[in-house]
């Protein structure tokens, strides 16, 4: 990813005194660059390369390669002996990792906007999405691009917040303890929204327990009188409450929330509901995706606006503007078939409540429900169970027809079968090929089929789809 300053040109000595580090000048003249990106392949002469340490690559050993295609200014732990002569600047640091925070927690302190951060274990950009919508409609709003929530993307995306921003939305991600501590540190929001804890990163922190006590990190930087919004329908954040900030909750099935969705309905093509709130009733607010689930993204979008001073209607208008990003939960047609696209990742409950939004779509459409299913990673020792369970719940939904895809989602399969679903209803394709898999639903896919696909990312599961959009 290749960031643009926001602040324009900044050089080799004011970057190092931004981030600790010691500047090393290849001449009297220090380097002036505009940019910054940790991709050796995307650099010039005005960017910085950051060489970062991951768990398969080691970003230094491509520093002479970034030099190689124009890069003069180069951020890092070690240098190679022959930089000097090869006329680059650096900056040397501990940690290129944490110099990068430090990088936008120092441009951070001269923005007046107000920071918006959103973690949770599922529907962060949804939910991130729908917020920046939302505050567009009055405000002059940022919001962080894709998912770009890590401890190297939310900091690359702050840089690229423009000075007038009003209100700043950054997803913040994790796959352990103090990863979330970081980037709240980083980017001290005056409102944190924890969307709800999941089983996604067993395999790293074990117990929903321990995820809950991840995400409630975004505390660490929570400005003094801050706003923390949490998901009232989870028991894990019932009561979380602080001298030092405000917790308020939103609920589709608590009235006693502080934001109480109700009179949800899902059609084909969006998802109705009435609000209450401060003993105020907005009736019919519509966002333009289908599932129940959705309506938790659309309350925190509505608490946001209501807290930043919006009028409804606005509100309203910000809900309307909100559209998915790829591979979230597209609805299209390849020939006489609905396909519904949620490719992106996977966790036991995103795939519940995909399944879920396929049930309520063809009992609206009268089609028969077909889920191609993949894999789920990072669930640690309780992977196989949780599998189980999803299989389980789309046998207890009466899905017509079920593809597993990959070596773990054969417990998918197990799961339905163990809960009444026919033999005959299943497929598993295992480590089979994207075209041995295409070929086999073009042959079994009938007319009217409404068919989900949805796997954890690695499994690319889309290119399914992308076989089916050219032989079906």
């Amino acid at each position: 990813m290749k960031t643009y300053f926001s602040f324009g040109t900044v050089d080799t000595t004011s970057l190092a005194q931004m981030c600790g580090g010691r500047a090393h000048l290849a001449s009297n003249c220090a380097q002036q660059v505009r940019a910054i990106c940790t991709d050796s392949r995307e650099v010039d002469g005005e960017t910085v390369f950051c060489a970062m340490r991951g768990e398969r690559v080691d970003g230094h050993d491509y520093i002479e390669q970034a030099i190689e295609n124009g890069c003069r200014l180069i951020l890092c732990e070690r240098t190679p002996d022959l930089i000097k002569q090869w006329n680059a600047d650096a900056i040397l640091v501990e940690n290129t990792e944490l110099a990068l925070a430090a990088i936008a927690r120092v441009y951070r302190k001269t923005l007046a906007c107000k920071t918006v951060a959103v973690t949770g274990s599922v529907g962060k950009t949804t939910t991130k999405d729908m917020i920046g919508a939302v505050l567009s409609c009055e405000h002059k709003a940022f919001q962080t691009k894709g998912n770009f929530n890590s401890v190297i993307g939310m900091p690359l995306s702050m840089l690229e917040i423009p000075n007038e921003t009003e209100y700043a939305v950054l997803e913040m991600g994790m796959s352990g303890f103090g990863e979330i501590e970081r980037l709240s540190v980083t980017a001290e929001p005056d409102i944190a929204v924890i969307t709800t804890i999941g089983t996604s990163h067993m395999e790293m922190l074990g117990t929903r327990e321990n995820i809950c006590r991840a995400k409630l990190e975004v505390l660490c930087g929570l400005k003094k009188g801050g706003i923390l919004l949490l998901n009232g329908d989870e028991p894990l954040l019932a009561n979380v409450n602080g001298k030092s900030y405000k917790t308020l909750y939103i609920s589709t099935k608590c009235e006693k929330a502080d934001f109480f969705a109700k009179n949800i309905r899902v059609m084909t093509d969006c998802t109705m509901f009435d609000v209450v709130y401060h003993g105020i009733c907005e009736k019919d607010l519509c966002v333009r995706v289908v599932g129940q689930h959705n309506v938790y993204s659309a309350l925190f979008a509505f608490a946001i606006g209501v807290l930043s001073g919006m009028s409804v209607d606005s509100i309203r208008q910000g809900l309307l503007h909100f559209a998915p990003e790829k591979m979230r939960q597209n609805i299209f047609s390849i020939g006489n078939i609905t396909v519904m696209e949620d490719c992106y990742n996977a966790s036991p409950e995103s795939m519940q409540a995909a399944i879920d939004v396929l049930n309520s779509y063809t009992k609206l459409t009268g089609g028969r429900s077909v889920a191609v299913l993949g894999d789920m990673l990072e669930l640690g020792e309780e992977s196989s169970a949780l599998h189980r369970q999803v299989g389980a719940h789309l046998a207890k939904s009466g899905v017509a027809r079920l593809y597993t895809v990959g070596r773990k989602s054969k417990y998918i399969s197990i799961g339905a079968r163990q809960r009444g679903m026919p033999l005959s209803a299943i497929c598993e394709c295992g480590t089979a090929s994207v075209e041995e898999i295409g070929a086999r639903l073009c042959e079994e896919l009938c007319s009217g089929d409404v068919v989900l696909f949805k796997a954890s990312r690695a499994l690319a599961i889309e290119r399914i789809i992308e076989y089916l959009k050219k032989h079906y």
